[in-house]
């Protein structure tokens, strides 16, 4: 009883989302250059930005790979700086142009948002993936036929999903397709080990919980970084390079962990996990 009274709670705070204004919001990205980020791409050091696949125009985060003569699994992430645990994210992406040469046919029109991921300092220089969440974007190819995006895919991860410990490494949502180069919305909630929810376009799509560490499809790692059947608690939020461009903007952050004193100066009704440490007076 205790645990579905308090996922009630939860969605009455996030329903309760729709009134804030957008200073609630953290931007995680300045529009102007990719300060507060690191870029890890399969095969370099960390920070090394090869053929400069990660870079900012007009306002947006783009990947491209003008200077690839061929992808050759040269998976990429951007990170963000910092860790979260609770939290709901937002961005605006969509694909452009064709994919590069020597991607993968699962791989056209692919790409992601990692979350509860490893920090970028601690991936191995030919790791692939981040031991992470994925949310995986994907978009239509014009066919008539339904390819789902905001799907879940668990790189050295498990989660629950249906009630059920669930190992497959992608489940499709229920969404709609987007096929063209137009631009979706999509947003993240997650709640520590607890819950997590996908929406596209404001529609929950995929709503699964308890994600932890396991499974496979990710390599290169450190085994330090994969202790199988550690619950996933927090972790860092990056953008996936996987050989078609693509480009996002809008990114933010409502962190929904925070002062609970209603007496603080920085009380914040939407806060559903305790941390009064920070509070303010």
């Amino acid at each position: 009883m205790k645990k579905i009274l308090f996922f009630f709670f939860i969605t009455l705070n996030i329903n309760a989302q729709g009134k804030l204004s957008n200073k609630d919001w953290k931007p995680l990205f300045n529009g102007k250059n990719l300060d507060g980020w690191d870029i890890k791409i399969r095969g370099y050091d960390l920070n090394d930005n090869f053929g400069k696949t990660f870079s900012v125009k007009d306002q947006k985060i783009v990947v491209n790979y003008d200077a690839y003569d061929n992808f050759n699994f040269r998976y990429g992430h951007l990170f963000y700086k910092n860790s979260y645990s609770y939290y709901r994210i937002a961005l605006d992406y969509r694909f452009v142009g064709e994919q590069a040469k020597g991607g993968e046919d699962w791989a056209w029109r692919n790409s992601g948002i990692m979350i509860h991921g490893q920090p970028a300092k601690t991936m191995g220089k030919d790791q692939d993936f981040p031991i992470s969440i994925e949310v995986q974007l994907l978009g239509g190819k014009n066919d008539q036929k339904p390819r789902t995006t905001c799907n879940l895919c668990t790189p050295g991860t498990n989660v629950t999903y249906e009630n059920k410990f669930d190992t497959r490494h992608c489940i499709n949502s229920n969404s709609k397709t987007y096929d063209g180069d137009q631009w979706v919305h999509a947003e993240i909630e997650v709640l520590g080990d607890s819950l997590i929810r996908h929406y596209i376009n404001g529609e929950l799509v995929i709503t699964y919980t308890k994600p932890v560490i396991g499974g496979g499809v990710v390599n290169g790692f450190d085994p330090a970084m994969k202790p199988d059947g550690q619950a996933l608690t927090s972790g860092t939020i990056s953008l996936q390079s996987e050989s078609h461009p693509v480009e996002f903007k809008g990114v933010k952050l409502l962190n929904l962990k925070g002062c609970m004193n209603k007496k603080a100066k920085n009380y914040k009704n939407y806060f559903v996990k305790e941390d009064n440490s920070t509070c303010k007076f």
